[in-house]
């Protein structure tokens, strides 16, 4: 809700003129009625990115494009139209439909487009300032590997990970899995979490247990173990070769599987180090600077398209898997995807944690995202103060830089 006053100004606060209105309070009510819709429509939205499901032109149209509530999420998306049964599908956004009498909608997933198109509709986005409700045009894709093609039933590629085990439970139920919590009695060793996808006709099984052999209740870190996928035959479940996943479903679930990590793993904890000796150093600082994931690349892409945009430009470049920032003090490397920095020569680490206002401790001005990802924006917030770096007054980071240079 904003409150526009007669010369034009708006505010989000309400005036004293209004605030002894009756009108007030239920438009209140309603404005928080429609957040909540807005934010079950977008999830419903973005579970249909894994299913094979088309609409009828008119009827999506109905349902969709047009609906009062639901189009705001719609007409920010890129959906698919065809003309006939068997005609060929082409991608569009809802004001701008391709020539021709559309038949039939389905929504657009990258994992079905070709590499031109993707960087076409990215390009776009970010040229136009487009903001989609959730990430579709930069979504990150996942096919399956020669590894996963040969063990056929399971994939290894997110196991041996060390992780926060409280972060990472929470983070199953925010995203609509099914989990047992694991504990020391009732089999509570046994680590499975489930997610239902494809309209609820595939399951992904995600296996993890405690990291430490003693715990009195719970364990405070957890280890990452196989994927698996089932497909649903009746009222039952069967386990099914990496190789018969449909490619939509395979590439949302490991999304998920890959978030599930990335942000709880201990790699993003830039305090680990200050803990001293500890049994998973030699994890945390591989993984730390290792090798980008998906989800990392795609950040990658994005910071290709923004950064020739952005005022500290030209004391940026992306070399390989880090962001390089040239300060005045010391030239800095940014991981794309832990988000943790080096400083060079020396290669010493630096740790700058984020302030409860958000960002690293500068401020970033207003900077077009063309999808939510905070790990993206502590990357720019860092690359923004460390820019600056002659002017930083926090003394715990100016004590990490006077010593590594």
């Amino acid at each position: 809700m904003t409150f526009t006053a007669p010369d034009g100004r708006s505010s989000r606060t309400a005036p004293a003129a209004v605030k002894g209105s009756e009108q007030l309070g239920p438009l209140k009510v309603l404005a928080k009625e429609v957040r909540g819709t807005l934010s079950g429509e977008r999830a419903r939205l973005e579970a249909l990115m894994s299913a094979d499901r088309t609409w009828p032109y008119d009827e999506w149209c109905r349902y969709y494009r047009d609906h009062p509530v639901t189009g705001t999420l719609v007409r920010s998306l890129i959906w698919e139209f065809a003309d006939a049964d068997d005609g060929p599908w082409q991608a569009a956004a809802p004001g701008r439909l391709p020539v021709g009498s559309p038949a039939r909608v389905r929504l657009w997933h990258p994992v079905r487009a070709t590499v031109d198109e993707v960087r076409a509709w990215r390009e776009r986005i970010v040229t136009d300032q487009w903001r989609q409700p959730f990430k579709q045009a930069f979504r990150e894709i996942y096919l399956l590997t020669p590894a996963e093609e040969e063990t056929g039933g399971y994939s290894n590629r997110f196991a041996a990970h060390i992780v926060h085990y409280q972060c990472l439970y929470a983070l199953f139920k925010e995203r609509g899995w099914q989990a047992n919590y694991l504990c020391n009695h009732d089999g509570g060793w046994d680590g499975e979490a489930r997610g239902e996808f494809g309209d609820g006709g595939w399951r992904v099984r995600f296996d993890h247990e405690p990291a430490d052999d003693q715990f009195h209740y719970s364990p405070d870190h957890a280890t990452t173990d196989q994927v698996r996928f089932d497909r649903r035959t009746g009222r039952r479940w069967e386990p099914v070769p990496l190789t018969d996943v449909p490619p939509a479903v395979f590439t949302e679930a490991m999304r998920d599987v890959d978030l599930f990590v990335a942000v709880t793993s201990i790699a993003a904890d830039p305090t680990w180090t200050d803990r001293g000796d500890d049994r998973y150093a030699a994890y945390w600082q591989s993984a730390v600077f290792g090798d980008l994931t998906a989800n990392a690349q795609v950040r990658r892409e994005a910071l290709e398209r923004i950064l020739p945009r952005l005022r500290i430009a030209k004391k940026c470049s992306l070399e390989g898997r880090f962001l390089v920032v040239r300060g005045e003090l010391a030239t800095y490397r940014i991981h794309l995807g832990s988000a943790n920095v080096l400083m060079e020569p020396s290669g010493a680490y630096l740790c700058v944690v984020p302030s409860r206002k958000g960002g690293a401790g500068a401020g970033t001005g207003r900077v077009f995202l063309p999808f939510e990802d905070e790990r993206l924006s502590l990357v720019l917030s860092k690359a923004f103060l460390l820019a600056d770096d002659a002017r930083i007054t926090d003394e715990s980071i100016l004590r990490q830089i006077r010593r590594a240079v």
